[in-house]
């Protein structure tokens, strides 16, 4: 079943963000699972959210490319959501 998984990490800047997406973009684009990824910033901090095709997987991606590159004190509140329906855009 397709997950939401969403991300809150406080203290995270633009700057942090977009160093670690660049650090893990490619491997994030051949993830087995990998659907889509979108963030935001919020106030004091950044909100990521991925869709996956299982919680395995997102999980499986977090544990080998993302925790081992968190700054000290940086720890991101994850949360996944299962999902009822997504509707993506036909490919032409």
């Amino acid at each position: 079943m397709s997950v939401m998984m969403i991300s809150q990490v406080s203290g995270q800047s633009s700057q942090g963000y977009d160093g670690m997406l660049a650090l893990v973009g490619d491997a994030l684009r051949q993830a087995p699972g990998f659907v889509m990824h979108m963030s935001h910033p919020l106030d004091g901090g950044w909100r990521i959210v991925e869709v996956w095709d299982s919680r395995e997987d997102a999980a499986r991606f977090f544990a080998a490319h993302i925790a081992p590159r968190l700054p000290d004190g940086v720890r991101p509140k994850l949360s996944f959501h299962p999902l009822h329906s997504l509707l993506t855009r036909m490919e032409q």
